[in-house]
């Protein structure tokens, strides 16, 4: 009998644990991307875990317009939203791209939920050197 009730307790301590704090409210910073009119990235690789939440600025400076896309990565991450100059989108399901007709921000609130490589391109620019990679673990 008391090594069923050392059992238990120690079972709702572990889920206790396990449950405790709020994943959303702790976001790690990604480095900014930065897409520019001389067709370059300001990053080309990002090393992320999954499990954790992430914060990906992507910003434009103006100069083309820009589609950015990550189609594998966006099927393999739970998205919390996207802050689109101060307006939240709360998406529910995936997002095809996130395009940039002019100069502004793009903030997306993540969680990776497969490990992989996975490629973020702009659109029409890959073969042009607008292409990065995010490697999950």
């Amino acid at each position: 009998m008391v090594m069923c009730g050392l059992f238990a307790a120690t079972l709702l301590s572990i889920g206790e644990s396990a449950a405790s704090g709020n994943l959303a409210s702790r976001g790690t910073r990604l480095e900014t991307l930065k897409l520019t009119g001389d067709l370059g990235f300001s990053v080309t690789e990002y090393r992320i875990e999954t499990g954790k939440y992430y914060r990906w600025l992507i910003e434009s400076d103006g100069g083309e317009e820009f589609i950015v896309q990550a189609p594998e990565l966006m099927r393999n991450v739970w998205i919390d939203e996207i802050i689109i100059n101060e307006i939240e989108v709360k998406p529910m399901g995936g997002v095809y791209g996130i395009e940039f007709d002019d100069a502004g921000q793009a903030d997306i609130w993540f969680v990776p939920i497969r490990p992989g490589a996975f490629e973020y391109y702009v659109r029409g620019y890959k073969n042009r050197g607008m292409v990065g990679k995010f490697i999950v673990d």
